[in-house]
C-alpha cells in the first residue's frame, strides 16, 4: 500500500463493519441520513479519545486519531457555519415562543429535526443555552 494509505483503509474499514452491524441489527438498508449519524458518533468518539491522549501526553496517538477524524469527516455532507446555526437557533426561539433555561428541551428537539447530520448538536446546545439564558 502507498504511504498513508493504510491508515485510510483501516478507518474506512471500521466505518463499513459499523454500518453493517447497524443493518443487521435493524434488518434493513440504513439512508443517507442514517449513515451520517454513524460517521458523526465515530467522529465524536475519536475526539473524545483524542482529548483524553492530550491530558495524558500521548501526542502520537492524539495525532492518529485527529487524522481519522479527517478521513471520517470527508464522508459527512458539508456542516453549517456557526453563523448559520445561531440564525437557525434563534428562529426556532422564536417560532416557539420561549425565553427561559427550561425550556431547551423545546428547542432542541425542534433543531434536531433540522440540523441533525447538517450541524455538531453540542455546539447547537451550547448555542441555546447561551441564547436562552441572555
Amino acid at each position: 500500500m502507498k504511504t498513508g494509505q493504510k491508515e485510510r483503509t483501516i478507518t474506512l474499514r471500521m466505518l463499513l463493519h459499523e454500518i453493517k452491524t447497524t443493518e443487521k441489527i435493524k434488518k434493513t438498508s440504513l439512508d443517507d441520513s442514517e449513515t451520517s449519524l454513524i460517521i458523526q458518533k465515530m467522529t465524536k468518539q475519536r475526539k473524545d479519545s483524542m482529548s483524553q491522549f492530550l491530558y495524558a501526553g500521548r501526542e502520537e496517538l492524539a495525532q492518529k486519531e485527529e487524522r481519522e477524524i479527517g478521513i471520517l469527516s470527508e464522508f459527512l455532507p458539508d456542516q453549517l457555519s456557526e453563523e448559520d446555526i445561531k440564525l437557525t437557533v434563534e428562529e426556532a426561539i422564536k417560532d416557539l415562543k420561549v425565553d427561559s433555561l427550561q425550556d431547551i428541551g423545546k428547542v432542541m428537539g425542534s433543531l434536531k429535526k433540522s440540523l441533525q447530520g447538517r450541524a455538531d448538536m453540542s455546539l447547537v446546545s451550547s448555542l441555546v443555552k447561551t441564547a436562552l439564558s441572555k
